[in-house]
């Protein structure tokens, strides 16, 4: 591998990336850009077959390396500041984590790790494994994209304040292949996440024995039709794989259904359009019906 290496998703799959850099050990960074079309045409190797030409957009993901070993992911669609990574692990409630990220939005990532730690909030091992996971989450994400330009600068790694977990590529690859071919399954049976959620009218029986996870009460909170799922996984701090599994589960267990959101100001009346701010949770007058069906499920 040369120095700066340049191409795209679709020239050289990501797990093809990782598997190079793991094979010649390297350090460096990967960096993941938008692909923007230049309106020109690009010619394969046999004179016939083409696609379209794109250059450099804006950065979507990056994922640092260590000797070949995967120590750092972050991706323009998830906070990656700890205070989001612990909370998302289940690591802070709702209400540490609004007070430390209040109070810790000028703090290194390191030295709120050490405070933390010390104020008996979480363990090391907390922050490493919640460090850890998030940053696969992004990998894996990464690995279902086909189509990115993308440099690998070698020997860019990130700065002593940034909290770093290394982590075999073997294991990495092994189940990110693994669960790509289960995100293609999902993606069959979800394939618009511009589409948004609502509550069943009559629940029934579906809610009996039911036992949700951390992920899945957190979608609850923000269901209801005018959040399409996209926006709902922002809100939550989730990849597209992890907002799907979530989002198919609920389906499957028959406690929500899927709609075409509901229209609002600002976004020309289509279903899937993104508005620059999107407000995603529940009005005052749908909060108490659906507060109450939360409630319902947790008490069966």
């Amino acid at each position: 591998m040369a120095r700066q290496l340049k191409g795209t998703l679709q020239d050289l799959r990501t797990t093809q990336l990782l598997h190079l850099i793991n094979l010649a050990k390297k350090t460096g960074t990967l960096h993941v850009f938008e692909g923007v079309p230049t309106g020109r045409d690009i010619i394969m190797g046999d004179g016939e077959t083409k696609r379209p030409e794109v250059t450099i957009g804006k950065e979507r993901a990056k994922v640092a390396f260590r000797e070949g070993k995967l120590i750092h992911a972050a991706s323009s669609a998830q906070d990656g500041r700890l205070p989001s990574v612990l909370h998302k692990s289940g690591k802070l409630n709702d209400e540490q984590f609004r007070v430390i990220s209040e109070k810790a939005a000028n703090i290194s990532d390191k030295a709120l790790a050490v405070r933390l730690i010390g104020a008996n909030y979480v363990t090391q091992v907390d922050i490493a494994k919640s460090v850890q996971q998030h940053t696969l989450d992004i990998v894996f994400d990464l690995m279902t994209w086909t189509k990115e330009p993308f440099v690998f600068e070698e020997g860019e790694v990130p700065g002593n304040e940034t909290i770093t977990v290394p982590v075999d590529l073997e294991n990495v690859i092994m189940e990110g292949t693994r669960r790509t071919k289960e995100l293609d399954q999902l993606a069959q049976e979800l394939p618009n996440l511009d589409f948004a959620l609502r509550f069943p009218e009559a629940p029934g029986d579906k809610f009996k024995g039911v036992q949700l996870s951390v992920e899945e009460w957190r979608v609850v909170s923000f269901i209801n039709p005018k959040n399409s799922i996209r926006q709902i996984a922002k809100a939550c701090n989730m990849t597209d794989m992890e907002i799907r599994k979530v989002v198919y589960g609920l389906m499957n267990a028959g406690l929500v259904e899927l709609v075409k959101p509901i229209e609002q100001k600002g976004t020309g009346g289509r279903p899937g359009s993104r508005p620059g701010a999107p407000k995603v949770g529940l009005t005052t007058a749908q909060r108490p019906t659906i507060t109450k069906l939360i409630d319902k499920i947790k008490n069966l």
